[in-house]
């Protein structure tokens, strides 16, 4: 395997720099593209990009989330079969489309789901399984911690995570020295450093956006807290717990030979490419939309759905339907985060794609039809439907929803004799349920008299023209806008960020950054509310608050 070293970003291990308008695959030979990979809820994303942002190859791997002893979880052999099955993709599409083979990049980046609870001994052994962001077992511990420091700590935190194995008295808590997020171990893993990207440290513990660092008076109370309790507690401080924070735009440390090993089976990746701070998929979001700036926001939806909005100062007070995190950059944020997104979607996509094949639909012998073809047809149904959904009402949660205070799940689809069921009522239903708890959650930045100048959809659902887009500008009531990269996800946004390693050392901002270098010509397509579909989704989330008590009996039942 090679081992020639990065001199520093912006160099690179393949040779001397390509001309600017060398063909593709002459510059990926060179080492001039950027890759970002991202762990996702249910896909492993690989992205190689160029100097605009331009896409030059993807690679992905799907994997899923178990449930095991009470708790949503991932082994971490499955971390690393799938990223490597995921770059292995990539340079077989680079292989495909240029011809050429990939030994080396001029940045890297990790992201992955932000949250969660990953443990380790002094020896860096894992302690306990993974428990992911999906988990909600962790109320007390959070509503102890958002008490003490008048600062909402969600369920999902990692702070709310570790508090609660001190109150549960579980052994492994006194053997813990590190605590990290999905992307802090993978980044330390490839690089041998314990850090981690504000953005995505900002869901571990509150941070300080003034300093760019963790909130130093919350850690002394925390700290105090733990040690009034009388129970086992972890090793040292809460600060030597955590990863080192980062800013968007310095080098986070470079690829060791160990480290390119794991990411590239074949041997051919060299070591020392420089890394960005790894990140969360909230703040790749935000840059994969250009929403970093104070204002600006955008709505990214997956297995979750989430909002992020910049905000100008603090707010009011605490809410707890909103969590305050930050941009890569260390801009104070409000996060409306809800559990539960497009799963549901999926699931009935699913079942009317086996129902499509099993009439003989697409081409003879191939299977199940194209997923994208069933989830086209399906949201364009949706666009047909009564305003209200036809009476319908439809809950799409699959695990616990702490905006709607539930700790537990069951999706559900309810009618009264008199609503009218038709493949497009159904479908606007589901969409509708998809945006319902995140709309509760926006009320909340409306009362805070938020300003929004602009809100960005994220994610794949938003790839079917104007159908997700106008439902959400709905739900939301302000315009939503998609740009052409809205289906390219946070391995983009990662690396966007990991090609910014330059652009920051030229003193350029990250808002800079991406208007400028990335989103320059890249105009968005915007859907504004319309009165009937706002007024139709209002009577369905009326139908939608009143009828939580049926979601708690069946959580009860079954």
């Amino acid at each position: 395997m090679a081992t020639s070293q990065h001199a520093a970003p912006g160099s690179n291990n393949a040779g001397s720099p390509s001309r600017p308008d060398a063909p593709v695959g002459e510059r990926i030979a060179a080492g001039e593209g950027c890759l970002g990979v991202e762990l996702g809820s249910t896909r492993i994303k690989a992205c190689l990009i160029g100097p605009g942002g331009e896409v030059w190859a993807t690679g992905s791997h799907e994997w899923e989330n178990h449930y095991r002893g009470g708790l949503w979880t991932y082994g971490l052999d499955e971390v690393w079969d799938g990223l490597a099955a995921s770059h292995e993709a990539l340079v077989a599409d680079a292989r495909r489309r240029h011809g050429v083979e990939i030994r080396s990049y001029r940045a890297i980046g990790v992201s992955a789901m932000m949250h969660g609870y990953l443990a380790f001994d002094r020896a860096g052994e894992l302690l306990t399984p993974f428990r992911t962001w999906r988990n909600t077992n962790t109320g007390p511990a959070a509503a102890a911690l958002s008490e003490l420091l008048a600062f909402n700590i969600p369920l999902r935190w990692s702070a709310a995570h570790l508090y609660q194995a001190v109150l549960d008295g579980e052994p492994h808590v006194g053997e813990v020295d590190f605590i990290t997020t999905l992307a802090g171990y993978v980044h330390w893993q490839l690089t041998g450093r314990k850090v981690l990207g504000v953005g995505d440290a900002s869901g571990m513990f509150p941070i300080d956006s003034a300093a760019g660092d963790w909130d130093a008076p919350m850690l002394a109370a925390f700290d105090a807290l733990i040690a009034e309790g009388g129970r086992t507690a972890p090793r040292g401080s809460l600060r030597d717990l955590l990863p080192q924070v980062k800013l968007a735009g310095q080098e986070a440390g470079r690829l060791t030979e160990a480290g390119a090993a794991r990411l590239d089976r074949s041997g051919r990746l060299a070591a020392g490419i420089p890394l960005c701070p790894p990140e969360g998929d909230a703040g790749t979001g935000m840059v994969a939309t250009n929403a970093v700036a104070p204002g600006t926001g955008n709505v990214s939806v997956g297995t979750s759905i989430f909002a992020m909005v910049v905000l100008d100062g603090p707010l009011a007070r605490p809410h707890p339907e909103l969590d305050l995190v930050t941009t890569p950059s260390g801009d104070p944020v409000a996060m409306v985060h809800c559990n539960n997104g497009a799963s549901e979607l999926g699931a009935w996509a699913g079942v009317f794609g086996e129902f499509a094949s099993a009439l003989g639909a697409g081409p003879a012998g191939a299977g199940l039809i194209d997923p994208d073809r069933v989830f086209e047809v399906l949201f364009r149904a949706a666009l047909e439907g009564e305003p209200d959904g036809g009476g319908l009402l439809a809950y799409n949660l699959l695990s616990g929803e702490p905006v709607v205070g539930l700790t537990e799940g069951r999706p559900l689809i309810l009618r009264t004799p008199d609503s009218r069921l038709t493949l497009a009522n159904l479908m606007r239903a589901q969409l509708y349920a998809a945006f319902a708890a995140l709309a509760l959650g926006m009320r909340v930045l409306a009362s805070e008299d938020v300003r929004i100048d602009a809100i960005y959809g994220h994610g794949g659902i938003f790839k079917t023209e104007a159908v997700a887009a106008r439902l959400l500008a709905a739900a939301i009531g302000a315009p939503v806008g998609v740009a052409a990269s809205a289906g390219e996800g946070g391995a983009w946004g990662i690396a966007l960020l990991a090609r910014y390693l330059e652009a920051a050392q030229a003193g350029l901002s990250l808002a800079d950054f991406l208007t400028q270098n990335v989103f320059s010509d890249a105009a968005a397509q915007v859907t504004a509310p319309q009165p009937e579909d706002v007024a139709g989704f209002a009577a369905f989330l009326k139908r939608y608050e009143a009828g939580l008590a049926i979601e708690r009996a069946a959580v009860e039942a079954t």
